[in-house]
């Protein structure tokens, strides 16, 4: 690999790194790529060379896998953690988690009775796919 494509790559797991941590507020696509330090639509097209998916669907996806845990581990209702995941309607939250899950979050929470499983394998199990 030659360091071209090395620092490209450094740039765009900051940027993911930043987007893991912060994954609750709103981030765009301009303040990502002023963290990787390249235009938006060059940050776009490398995110998703880089990674498989947009920065806005690993995001979502990264959400999603936050409510996920919620839902299992809490008894906190669906609209709390919504928003405390970092979507902004509960419609939205829905139907992202619908689309990346296959299931809505209310079905996800009835059926994810995993116990006595640890944890790690519970995690990779429930892991949502791109």
């Amino acid at each position: 690999m030659n360091r071209a494509v090395e620092e490209t790559n450094r740039r765009m797991l900051r940027a993911r790194d930043a987007m893991d941590r912060a994954y609750a507020q709103p981030l765009d696509v301009p303040a990502l790529a002023r963290i990787a330090h390249v235009s938006p639509a060059h940050f776009t097209r490398t995110f998703r060379a880089t990674f498989g998916e947009t920065p806005h669907r690993y995001l979502q996806r990264r959400r999603v896998e936050r409510a996920m845990f919620l839902l299992r581990e809490t008894d906190r209702s669906i609209t709390d953690i919504c928003y405390e995941v970092g979507f902004g309607s509960p419609g939205t939250f829905s139907r992202t988690f619908h689309d990346i899950v296959g299931r809505s979050p209310r079905t996800y929470r009835k059926e994810a009775t995993a116990t006595g499983v640890p944890t790690c394998f519970t995690m990779a199990w429930m892991r949502p796919s791109s």
